[in-house]
């Protein structure tokens, strides 16, 4: 649905070339005719009601103020401090007229996190350049200020971090940037060095200059200095020579580097070797002493994937290490021993007052960038409003933008069914109701009952697996990535179907039930993408016994 805006007023501060184009990247439709959806005054400020941020104690240029009629059709006012807080109140105001729940009257907005990101940080293959440039537009469309690129696979920077950038893999960096700041988004990129670097070495010093005054060249607002996943000691005989551990070696070269790049305005954000726990271990305590404060610090709280994540955890952090965390949360990636789980279930059990006691929070995505939309809209929408979060209402919200209104009911069948992630009970809400309601059923009621009602919950199965996977589904690329997934959740049809066949007594099975339901358990263990959690494998195998 197009949805048409017709400008009453700009202001002289306001180019108007530019905020159509904005608009457009929106999702609105600017027009000279003034019976659009939306009739919209624009009134620029500078009162510190909304560019200064209270919470955070700092300037913000992200917050904006809309009057609203009674109804969209009415006159709308937005009142804006800048090219972001334009950017956002447009948004604003596309998803609001597509929302039954308008409501009139005068609205301050204003994200709760100052950092809200995601990040290309993951092993394996990474995105492809249209890829990533399409990734960089769902972030601004999502209220997201932060992109970072630091894939784990780019030779340029981490295995061969001291090479200088092919001149095709610099432009492409280059156009990445310039889509970020086409779009108001701050481009982050994330240089590992820590594999190879001689921490007392001059010449490596040289080299991881040189390699950073490419980065901001070509147009990085912000550099990461990523200490990850490597040895948690000193290795080269100078180093150990020259320093008394590991932190005040990597205190050193990130403080030099800071130096150098405050000149130039651009800040420095590092990631720990150790980068979880308390935040209160004896390396973590050094590195957060030794740092200069004004460099943030990367942390992904209690565990590499933390199930939750608490303001009392950050506060902790914050007054150890003389700063609050820069949250690198991994979730949605579903790398390394998580390959076999598709990770496209809502953000959860984050506090809603962790804003107050972090500098935000980066999500690092899935090598799936359609799939990773899914969970990353969520995510968007706890930064954006941690108060007035809801993980269901925004789950279901991000899957019919990502899988389109057509297939959103089927998506979501199916989504219950991949919950599995650090995050979330792994096992599938409606499957596992339904298979207690046929057990209980087949014991204390009737036995055929459960066996249609079962095979009707197959049924319902087999057509979302049917529609997900027909050559007209709306997302042809979430479905190329869900492939491997939807195959086995088809399976699971045939599984729950032989359940409702040969397991609907409560007296034994017959030799031909014990021999089918064995087959499909088989088949099912032979695939080892996660679906279904536990509880279809183990109920078929309780089953036989």
């Amino acid at each position: 649905m197009t949805t048409t805006v017709h400008w009453l007023s700009v202001p002289v501060e306001i180019d108007r070339e530019r905020l159509n184009r904005v608009a457009l990247q929106s999702g609105l439709t600017p027009t000279d005719e003034d019976t659009s959806d939306l009739l919209v005054d624009i009134q620029w400020s500078t009162e510190p009601d909304l560019t200064y941020d209270s919470l955070h104690r700092r300037p913000t240029d992200e917050a904006y103020r809309l009057d609203l009629g009674v109804t969209p059709s009415e006159h709308v006012t937005i009142t804006v401090t800048g090219p972001r807080s334009l950017r956002w109140a447009l948004v604003d105001l596309r998803e609001k007229i597509t929302d039954p729940s308008w409501v009139e009257g005068r609205i301050r907005c204003s994200p709760s996190f100052v950092t809200r990101g995601l990040i290309e940080g993951f092993y394996g293959p990474p995105w492809t350049h249209e890829a990533r440039l399409d990734m960089v537009d769902f972030a601004a469309r999502n209220r997201l200020n932060t992109v970072m690129y630091a894939p784990k696979d780019d030779p340029y920077l981490r295995r061969d971090w001291r090479v200088p950038h092919a001149e095709a893999s610099r432009d492409r960096l280059a156009e990445m940037i310039g889509r970020c700041r086409d779009l108001d988004i701050d481009a982050m990129v994330g240089i590992s060095p820590g594999l190879s670097m001689r921490y007392s070495s001059d010449e490596d010093a040289d080299l991881l200059d040189a390699k950073i005054a490419t980065l901001v060249e070509v147009g990085a607002t912000s550099i990461a200095l990523l200490y990850d996943d490597i040895p948690d000691r000193l290795q080269h005989p100078g180093d150990i020579e020259a320093f008394p551990d590991l932190a005040a070696a990597q205190c050193e070269v990130a403080n030099r580097v800071h130096d150098k790049l405050r000149v130039a305005g651009i800040p420095l954000v590092v990631c720990p070797t150790i980068y979880w726990g308390e935040g209160d271990e004896t390396y973590i305590s050094a590195l957060g002493q030794g740092l200069d404060p004004r460099i943030d610090m990367f942390w992904t709280g209690r565990a590499i994937c933390s199930p939750a994540i608490t303001a009392s955890e950050a506060a902790h952090f914050a007054r150890v290490n003389n700063r609050p965390p820069l949250y690198w949360d991994n979730y949605p990636v579903n790398d390394v021993a998580m390959t076999a789980e598709m990770h496209i279930g809502a953000y959860q059990n984050r506090d809603p007052l962790l804003a107050r006691f972090s500098n935000g929070v980066m999500a690092n995505a899935m090598e799936y960038p359609e799939a990773s939309k899914i969970a990353l809209a969520t995510i968007s929408d706890y930064l954006w409003d941690a108060d007035g979060y809801d993980a269901e209402i925004s789950w279901v919200r991000a899957i019919t933008q990502v899988a389109g209104a057509q297939d959103a009911a089927a998506m979501l069948a199916f989504a219950d069914t991949v919950r599995a992630s650090c995050l979330s009970d792994p096992e599938p809400v409606a499957l596992t109701e339904a298979l207690q309601a046929f057990a209980f059923e087949v014991e204390y009621g009737d036995p055929d009952v459960a066996g249609e009602k079962l095979e009707a919950f197959a049924e319902e199965i087999r057509r979302a697996a049917a529609k997900l996977q027909a050559p007209d589904v709306e997302n042809r690329t979430l479905q190329a990535e869900l492939v491997p997934w939807l195959t086995k959740y088809e399976l699971g049809a045939e599984a729950v179907s032989a359940l409702a066949t040969h397991a609907c007594s409560d007296s034994s099975m017959t030799p031909e039930g014990v021999a089918a339901i064995s087959h499909v358990l088989e088949r099912l263990k032979e695939d080892d993408h996660r679906v279904f959690g536990d509880v279809l494998e183990m109920t078929l195998a309780d089953t036989i016994l």
